[in-house]
């Protein structure tokens, strides 16, 4: 098979029986590039993909070559480093679960049908026997404020957030304000914060919803709580 070479030299000299014509390097070189640009050299060439392909796996293998030789014990010891680092976040997922989601909003406790303490619970219950723990938290906290609401330790206003229940039931039941915040974040994480709630956390929820219930409120805190209320009424 002919050179590249080959047909430049033919195509300036004739044929190869009579001396090759001396030819300038540059229009020798142009010549040749010519010669070269054409499709019949190419036909077997790799496609672009397969270009940015290699070229792709070369730089991740001189990365990790880098990366070995910069390593105790070379590629086993980039292998064991890698291995631990992945251990590391297995174990860290694990332990934290999903990333939490901040609520895009604070939307209402209630939705517009109004139901009893006792309807709340009995909700509640029903989601948790089949498994259903989201909705059974969502439900038990709501039986809790619900109930707080027909024991007049809160007013009864539409619209009310789980975390302003909390903190407005907070100050008629110093006892129990802690957990009713964090029972108010437990409902927001499972409501708006894409968080799946588990059977602790239900039961955590029930065991509130019983305290508040056989919890006498707070004197003190109930007067704050009116002048409290009353001053919303008069912003209003």
């Amino acid at each position: 098979m002919w050179r590249a070479s080959d047909r430049v030299l033919l195509a300036a000299g004739g044929s190869g029986d009579e001396p090759p014509v001396t030819i300038p390097r540059d229009p020798a070189r142009e010549a040749a590039r010519r010669e070269l640009s054409k499709g019949m050299y190419h036909e077997n060439d790799p496609s672009l993909f397969q270009r940015a392909l290699d070229a792709f796996w070369d730089w991740l293998d001189k990365l990790f070559g880098t990366a070995a030789s910069a390593t105790p014990g070379g590629a086993v010891g980039l292998f064991v480093v890698i291995l631990f680092v992945v251990a590391v976040l297995a174990a860290l997922w694990w332990r934290l679960g999903t990333p939490r989601r901040q609520p895009t909003s604070a939307a209402p406790l209630f939705d517009e049908r109004t139901r009893s303490a006792a309807e709340h619970r009995a909700a509640g219950e029903a989601h948790a026997a089949q498994g259903h723990w989201n909705q059974a938290v969502q439900e038990r906290m709501r039986a809790v404020v619900r109930s707080l609401e027909e024991r007049a330790l809160l007013d009864v206003r539409p619209g009310r957030t789980a975390d302003e229940a909390a903190a407005e039931a907070g100050r008629t039941l110093p006892a129990h304000a802690d957990r009713l915040r964090a029972a108010a974040r437990e409902f927001d994480d499972v409501t708006y914060g894409g968080r799946n709630a588990d059977e602790q956390a239900y039961r955590r929820l029930a065991a509130l919803d019983h305290d508040v219930e056989n919890t006498r409120p707070s004197l003190a805190g109930s007067a704050v709580n009116t002048a409290h209320t009353a001053r919303q009424g008069a912003t209003e």
